[in-house]
């Protein structure tokens, strides 16, 4: 009997925050505008915490400087696609206004915690709230519980 492996999509995903208010994405998915986190996938030899600042940069123009793990989460989506994400907090350092974007990103935004709550039916996934909320409920580990083995 062969049993099937489980092999998520392995994904970085940052809360940046700035004078209240917090750096989102608007991208095109599936035909319609959403919002998420900055926020993508692992690549090969590169460590979460490289990936969760690249992916910021990428999807932002936005260097980043992480300060806090918020934590990890396993979600499957409708299509049944498994996720396993790891989310940062981070701080902005230096803004590339004129770096071209991601492919599917309209437009990064910063908004109010109030202001995307409002939005909820716009968020990509449950994963963007469920992080959101344990950062805004002080939810931040010691970066060092994150570690990539040589």
């Amino acid at each position: 009997m062969r049993s099937e492996r489980w092999a998520p999509r392995v994904t970085v995903a940052t809360v940046v925050s700035r004078a209240g208010q917090l750096l989102l994405v608007e991208e095109e998915k599936a035909g319609r505008r959403v919002l998420n986190q900055p926020a993508g996938h692992l690549e090969p030899g590169e460590s979460l915490l490289e990936a969760a600042v690249r992916e910021t940069r990428e999807e932002t123009g936005w260097d980043v400087r992480l300060t806090a793990f918020i934590g990890s989460y396993q979600w499957a989506a409708p299509d049944g696609t498994p996720f396993l994400r790891f989310a940062f907090a981070a701080e902005p350092v230096l803004h590339h206004p004129g770096q071209a974007l991601d492919d599917g990103i309209v437009q990064a935004l910063w908004l109010t915690p109030a202001a995307i709550q409002a939005d909820m039916a716009r968020l990509r996934s449950p994963l963007v709230w469920q992080t959101l909320s344990d950062w805004l409920a002080g939810q931040r580990h010691p970066l060092s519980l994150v570690r990539q083995l040589p």
